[in-house]
């Protein structure tokens, strides 16, 4: 974990409550797909969460929705504004199980992360195929982008306004040695009652330090009490209690 002062390269909005916001900054501390940033928003007591969509050596990509005062607050934020993050926070996904040809699900916000760890297994030789799920067509995002990444790509959504008509686990009828996953509650358990086989599922909880001091973000696992923020946000599938 580390502290760095990042400025705002680019904030523009993806949808009209998603916004994707570049930034230039010291990375090091990040080191695998679906690790998350915690921002510090002036006048805002708590960090905000935020997980890492992509990243280089000095630049930073980060989606996130408006859904209270402190994101709000970010998208109205422009370019040369500078930000302190605390970032390389979680475990994220790890790679070396996937098999050749994993299935990476995203819902809504839990898209983004989907795109980092697309790219990471792309590095490896590795075949993944994309679903991702969205209430309407007007929310749909970041679809070009992994079909640029050269991946077949699924798109859902609940009233079939875009692609095919339903949830993330309507599409799961494609081969796969192993899935990834982030999204909303109801998207996980829907995709633990259906999976074939093992996976990772990145969990959402409502998080006070964003590094395990604070206990707030505590589940109960199979393996007994983890902190989502410290021993996560990533879990096997093995562990988790939906």
């Amino acid at each position: 974990m580390k502290e760095v002062i990042f400025t705002i390269v680019e904030n523009i909005p993806l949808t009209s409550t998603v916004f994707k916001m570049v930034l230039e900054g010291n990375t090091s501390q990040i080191t695998a797909p679906g690790q998350f940033v915690e921002i510090a928003v002036p006048g805002r007591f708590l960090r905000r969460p935020i997980s890492v969509c992509d990243w280089s050596e000095n630049s930073l990509t980060l989606i996130y929705k408006v859904v209270g005062s402190g994101t709000a607050d970010l998208s109205t934020m422009t370019p040369g504004t500078t930000l302190n993050i605390l970032t390389g926070l979680g475990n994220g996904y790890d790679l070396s199980v996937s098999g050749d040809a994993p299935l990476l699900l995203g819902g809504g916000v839990g898209v983004p992360p989907m795109y980092g760890l697309c790219k990471a297994l792309l590095a490896e030789g590795k075949t993944p195929t994309v679903i991702l799920g969205f209430n309407t067509a007007a929310e749909v995002f970041y679809e070009d982008a992994f079909r640029a990444l050269g991946v077949e790509v699924l798109v859902t959504t609940v009233d079939g306004s875009r692609g095919i008509q339903g949830f993330v686990t309507d599409a799961m009828t494609v081969p796969y040695t192993y899935f990834y996953t982030c999204g909303p509650g109801p998207m996980l358990r829907a995709i633990d009652r259906v999976a074939k086989t093992s996976g990772q599922f990145s969990l959402e909880e409502r998080m006070g330090c964003g590094f395990g001091a604070c206990m707030g973000c505590t589940i109960e696992t199979k393996v007994g009490p983890r902190r989502v923020c410290k021993d996560g946000p990533v879990f096997c599938r093995e562990e988790v209690i939906l």
